[in-house]
């Protein structure tokens, strides 16, 4: 059991039959009245985001993600097949499930499968991947003092914003969590 005043950025628990992660948390002491913490929680397996405030002695069952290291092998139309490294076995799952987390993951790469008492809900990438820049305007020189991004499109499909200097054919490497440039590899 976690009580709703010991919650942390990333802790997941069970509340109403369903499986929540804490977004944001912030303890509040009124002038008047008893403290509480005001919380932005998200339901893992649906996606949706909810504000909520809990009394800091409310207690819920805390709840296991279990994270398992699989290599993403190929789709099939909506289903993309992952495969466990330990049984060679390959699994398929469901184009819903996954949602934008495949958007920076190519053939062969390495991802943990999210599951919660054996249903998975998706994927989670690495944090940080090195993708080749398939399409892009040319930069001109003399661009890159300003800091402008022009938006390139990556081998797996993603478009994200650039800085002007950064070309075609550029292997360059991407915060999977923000979706943001960071440099040239």
């Amino acid at each position: 059991m976690i009580s709703a005043g010991d919650f942390r950025n990333g802790i997941t628990f069970e509340l109403d039959g369903n499986v929540y992660q804490v977004i944001e948390f912030q303890h509040v002491k009124p002038g008047k009245g008893a403290a509480f913490v005001r919380t932005k929680i998200k339901n893992i397996i649906t996606g949706g985001v909810v504000e909520r405030t809990f009394r800091p002695t409310e207690k819920m069952p805390k709840a296991h993600i279990e994270r398992k290291d699989m290599e993403y092998s190929y789709n099939d139309g909506d289903l993309y097949y992952f495969m466990d490294q330990e049984t060679y076995e390959l699994m398929p799952i469901g184009k819903d499930k996954l949602g934008d987390a495949l958007k920076f993951v190519k053939e062969n790469m390495m991802v943990k499968i999210l599951s919660y008492k054996g249903n998975v809900f998706g994927i989670e990438p690495p944090t940080f991947v090195e993708l080749l820049v398939t399409e892009t305007e040319p930069g001109f020189k003399g661009d890159t003092a300003t800091g402008a991004t022009k938006p390139a499109t990556l081998e797996t499909g993603a478009v994200i914003q650039v800085p002007l200097f950064v070309d075609q054919n550029d292997m360059i490497r991407v915060d999977t969590r923000t979706g943001e440039y960071m440099e040239r590899v």
